[in-house]
């Protein structure tokens, strides 16, 4: 069995669906949803209708870019990765959200993996293979999936309002050091339909992570290495985390001093689309704006709390572990 997988490239792995498929999965949803965001958001501040509505054409495509990113990240068949597009649009469209359409997708994928090649009329038993299983899956599972999630984030955000201060702390810590890992935040924040003051403190901990390590990274990297950390993402500092785990510790703590004051002080909020993008692309600083208007209290938090504020704290942080010999110069670099 293990080699017949093996010939058919499937592959039941932590590597292969929580990183790889993960990831492409992502991608998926930036190329659409968050893209589509920035588009509209654009769009309304320069009057461009134009530009909203292709934001809003882009938004509706979520569900076959993921299908599509799912499908590739497993490797599919060409003529699977075209049919999960399909698969992926009734997955959302149904209420599926994000994780039903990874789960009827990469059923179907692997499905049609299966019986690839082992008939004369391939070019229709492997695209009706992908198709029947993935409409059976969207129609039956993904709707349970979805609500699951959507139980789980409103859950986060009851919670939220009992206990503000701690909440804060857990999902900051948490969602920094998600974006930070081998997984996708702004997957998890999606799925999850954080809104409110429980992706305000997701952002803080995204941003406390990238901001954090692109400011404790300069000696190290230079401009470039700040940009490509603080604009793209902190997961760039993941192998040098694995040598030295505890640079991992000031944009952690940074993450848990700054959550319950952008939370109880700022009030500030954001939008599933940036809760879990930090500062990539300016995603979480746009969904703020989108979540909390544009006025210039507003702008002065996101200034602070998003920029300022982990920039000093984790290069004060980082400069007393420095102190110690805990964090030496070089931990930071990164290697290409």
């Amino acid at each position: 069995m293990r080699n017949f997988l093996a010939r058919k490239n499937i592959e039941f792995s932590l590597r292969r669906y929580g990183i790889e498929t993960m990831n492409y999965m992502t991608l998926g949803l930036f190329g659409s949803l968050i893209i589509g965001l920035i588009l509209k958001t654009t769009g309304n501040w320069l009057g461009l209708e134009w530009l909203i509505e292709i934001g809003g054409l882009a938004q509706a495509g979520l569900g076959a870019a993921i299908g599509v990113g799912v499908a590739y990240g497993l490797q599919a068949p060409p003529m699977v990765i075209f049919s999960s597009a399909m698969v992926g649009s009734l997955a959302i469209s149904v209420g599926g959200g994000p994780v039903g359409a990874f789960v009827a997708v990469a059923i179907s994928s692997e499905l049609s993996k299966l019986v690839h090649k082992t008939t004369p009329i391939d070019i229709i038993i492997t695209p009706a293979t992908a198709l029947i299983s993935g409409m059976l899956m969207a129609q039956w599972v993904a709707p349970y999936l979805g609500e699951l999630m959507r139980a789980t984030g409103q859950t986060i955000e009851w919670a939220m309002t009992l206990q503000p201060f701690f909440m804060s702390i857990v999902i900051a810590v948490i969602m920094g050091m998600v974006l930070t890992g081998p997984t996708s935040s702004a997957a998890v924040a999606i799925s999850l339909e954080l809104s409110g003051l429980a992706a305000g403190a997701a952002t803080i901990g995204c941003c406390a992570q990238m901001v954090g390590f692109a400011a404790m990274s300069y000696r190290d990297n230079g401009p470039s290495g700040v940009l490509g950390v603080g604009l793209g993402t902190s997961m760039l500092q993941l192998p040098n985390i694995i040598r030295n785990p505890l640079i991992w510790i000031p944009p952690i703590l940074t993450a848990a001093i700054l959550a319950p004051i952008g939370t109880l002080v700022f009030k500030m909020e954001n939008i599933p689309t940036g809760a879990g993008m930090g500062t990539s692309g300016f995603v979480g600083q746009v969904g703020t704006l989108a979540a909390m208007g544009g006025g210039s209290s507003v702008w002065l938090a996101i200034g602070l709390m998003h920029i300022l504020f982990p920039t000093v704290l984790c290069l004060s942080i980082s400069w007393w572990m420095q102190r110690r010999g805990w964090i030496k110069p070089g931990d930071l670099t990164l290697r290409t």
